[in-house]
């Protein structure tokens, strides 16, 4: 299965049944009242994160999610029957981005569920409009449109640690060296592909995930190589592995390349918590790989952390194994001490659904505003008792004295969002 970490979908939660406008025919009853249901709700659409998922390949041909529509009202005030909800599984991780650049969901844990696309609710039947003062309801309403969009699901992949480097690096190696993952290994660049996760159990106490990070080169974060498609994937890493090639003619200008394509992608990345590996230092003399990590003290920050290791041989892997632990630690408490801070309450005014605007365009007046263009989306403007329930609605919510107020005439038009028109 290939690896696709960003699809873009159309979503389609489902509609509402209409209610039914029924009355009741019985033998011996000279006239029935009325008795037509209510629609059913429907179904929702849910992204639902989990483990078992780590690639969005389902979506690569299946572009349109789409959940199922409630039934309509019956006779005898039979309800509809509501859409089951449609749980839609993804990799832990996802995020979801409308059309607007706005994110929707953000899947950080195992199992857990948002929605992206809510079902439209039910109309009501006529038996529900029956009070003493209106005897025959002989109108319904329709059901409501369900949330639709176009939504851009991407995978950040959520790690503590992020391995980075030049390819052939050693990456790799090293993550299946501390980790229980397999990734695909060989002595060319560019073996890793995708990235891989791993879960490394420093101690009894301690275990923290690795993400593989495909090898970067010159150029990545404007798109060379395998460019943005895996630096995004370094983004939520609390803490970054810089690995470098000890076999590398110039082991400072391999990390100032790494650590430049980070910033450039993105300036926080470059402040992120960082630890620089020399690797593959079996075979080299003491005083050849003193040489080399003087030549990276040159380059790298005053109060980094070096070591020296052979991931093939696992020489001084578990000093940096501890480094990665405090590390890791350190970043998990300051994430704790922001969102303590960002749990300060901010009071706004809430956008109420009430609000309403009414516009004059020529001899139209046009009504807009989320309750009352759900109230008219719900009407069958064919039908002059639902026209008149509309009305009725729109006088009590002072919209008519509105329009009024703007010098409506007889004969001139009153349009309600895309909903529908009538004669004022």
């Amino acid at each position: 299965m290939h690896f696709i970490d960003k699809v873009t979908v159309d979503v389609f939660a489902g509609n509402g049944g209409d209610g039914k406008m029924n009355f009741r025919r019985e033998k011996f009853v000279d006239k029935g009242g009325p008795d037509g249901g209510d629609g059913g709700h429907g179904g929702d659409v849910i992204l639902l994160a989990t483990r078992n998922e780590n690639t969005l390949a389902t979506f690569r041909y299946q572009k349109e999610i789409k959940a199922e529509d409630g039934q309509g009202g019956g006779k005898t005030k039979m309800h509809g029957r509501s859409a089951p909800n449609l749980l839609v599984p993804v990799p832990v991780g996802t995020i979801a981005t409308n059309e607007d650049g706005i994110v929707v969901a953000d899947l950080t844990f195992d199992q857990q569920k948002v929605v992206i696309a809510k079902g439209g609710r039910g109309g009501f039947g006529n038996a529900h409009f029956l009070s003493s003062t209106r005897q025959v309801p002989a109108f319904a309403e329709k059901g409501d449109k369900g949330d639709a969009g176009k939504f851009i699901l991407e995978i950040k992949m959520i790690a503590d640690v992020g391995l980075v480097g030049l390819p052939n690096a050693g990456k790799s190696t090293l993550l299946s060296r501390i980790s229980n993952a397999r990734p695909e290994i060989a002595d060319y660049p560019f073996t890793t592909l995708t990235p891989n996760l791993g879960v490394v159990d420093i101690d009894k106490e301690t275990s923290v995930l690795v993400a593989d990070i495909p090898g970067l080169i010159e150029g990545a974060a404007d798109g060379k190589g395998l460019g943005h498609d895996f630096l995004r994937h370094v983004e939520r890493t609390a803490v970054i592995i810089h690995l470098i090639d000890a076999y590398q003619s110039d082991v400072a200008a391999a990390y100032t390349t790494i650590k430049e394509e980070l910033k450039a992608y993105q300036t926080a990345l470059a402040k992120r918590p960082e630890i620089i590996v020399l690797n593959k230092i079996d075979g080299l003399d003491t005083e050849i790989v003193d040489d080399l990590l003087t030549q990276l003290k040159t380059v790298v920050p005053a109060k980094a952390q070096l070591f020296a290791i052979s991931a093939q041989s696992g020489l001084n892997l578990q000093a940096m194994l501890f480094a990665i632990k405090a590390a890791v630690k350190k970043a998990r408490e300051k994430v704790v001490k922001e969102q303590a801070k960002e749990g300060v309450p901010v009071l706004r005014l809430p956008e109420t659904a009430a609000q309403w605007r009414v516009t004059k365009q020529e001899d139209v007046f046009i009504v807009s505003g989320n309750r009352i263009e759900k109230f008219a989306g719900r009407t069958d403007f064919e039908n002059e008792q639902g026209l008149r329930r509309l009305r009725d609605i729109m006088k009590k919510m002072g919209i008519m004295h509105e329009i009024t107020r703007q010098g409506i005439e007889p004969g001139q038009t009153i349009r309600i969002g895309s909903a529908g028109t009538f004669e004022y």
